[in-house]
């Protein structure tokens, strides 16, 4: 019998059966191949996901990857069979944020993926086919399972205009963090700085392309034309600040608690540093990625230290929040 995983209230959840929900007009049914667990979903288990941005009972699972079961009206049959991840931002696509391409700002409100809507910690999961973009046959759907978190990354690359010979940095090294030094890496660098918390990430940072690797409380250099922040701690946008040269351009992914220290705008001023933010991936992050994982200079895999079934629920939860340098990403398997 097929599962899914619903979550009742914070710390209340269960495994229950499973009926796959027909495609209306427009729509898709996936058969998924994993899911991942992020900081998110723990936070939707545990309830302290901001009011408006979750919606119980809920079935989780936003960052995934399958293969197109069956289609309903109006959606080409030749999705049918093939590979496919999909955005998690349910926007309205009149508004005129949608119409510029800006569909995570959508003004018709927050809908998402696994978080207000049916998620993918189930055998199949029901979304409107514009969603779904469509991977390359040979596509390894384990490693696609990451792309979700890639597309946050790619749309930081994006906004970041990193040009080939140009000084970059990283700021995290988790998850984000080394999709951010590939995706770096992938426009050739002058050099690529990785800056953590962890001397453990030293070794896997520079597989993936980093040139250099310091912790936060050794001597930092400066004068970096870009640098993306995905750390989300207290003090990582100041800590990313300090290394851009003036006129540099920061990137914010991170969200960090509620009282968090900020940036200081004369700084900010004073150096006529260039500030961006991320928040969700809209459509062109989502097809860079595609893209460029499709070409290979993405390699999620090493990424991902646990595959569980969807039973461990509870248990992939508690690795994913465990601190534990030797946890990495955890998926979930239908």
């Amino acid at each position: 019998m097929s599962t899914a995983v619903v979550v009742d209230a914070p710390g209340e959840h269960r495994l229950t059966a499973h009926e796959p929900v027909p495609p209306a007009a427009g729509e898709a049914l996936v058969r998924v191949h994993a899911v991942g667990i992020c900081g998110s979903d723990r936070e939707v288990y545990q309830g302290n996901r901001p009011e408006g941005y979750v919606r119980y009972p809920l079935t989780p699972g936003h960052e995934w990857s399958g293969t197109v079961a069956e289609v309903g009206a109006g959606v080409p049959a030749g999705l049918v069979g093939r590979k496919v991840v999909g955005e998690g931002f349910r926007n309205c696509q009149v508004c005129d944020r949608c119409h510029a391409g800006e569909t995570t700002l959508c003004t018709a409100g927050y809908e998402e993926t696994g978080f207000t809507q049916p998620g993918a910690m189930a055998a199949t999961l029901t979304l409107p086919a514009r969603l779904l973009h469509v991977l390359p046959d040979d596509a390894d759907l384990t490693a696609a399972a990451l792309l979700e978190p890639a597309a946050c990354v790619a749309a930081a690359a994006l906004k970041a205009n990193a040009r080939p010979g140009e000084r970059v940095a990283v700021v995290g090294t988790g998850t984000l963090g080394m999709f951010a030094v590939q995706f770096l890496r992938a426009g050739s660098p002058g050099e690529l700085l990785v800056v953590g918390t962890r001397p453990d990430r030293d070794k896997l940072s520079r597989t993936f392309g980093a040139t250099d690797f310091r912790t936060k409380d050794q001597e930092l250099p400066a004068d970096f034309d870009v640098v993306i922040e995905t750390a989300g701690s207290a003090s990582a946008a100041r800590t990313a600040a300090s290394l851009l040269r003036r006129g540099g351009r920061l990137v914010l992914t991170g969200i960090p608690a509620p009282g968090a220290e900020g940036l200081d705008p004369t700084d900010l001023v004073v150096r006529q540093l260039e500030v961006h933010t991320v928040f969700g991936a809209p459509p062109a992050a989502w097809a860079h990625t595609v893209r460029v994982f499709g070409a290979g200079l993405l390699s999620p895999l090493p990424l991902v230290t646990h595959e569980l079934p969807l039973t461990g629920f509870a248990e992939a939860i508690e690795l994913a929040g465990s601190g534990d340098p030797a946890v990495g990403k955890v998926l979930l398997r239908p």
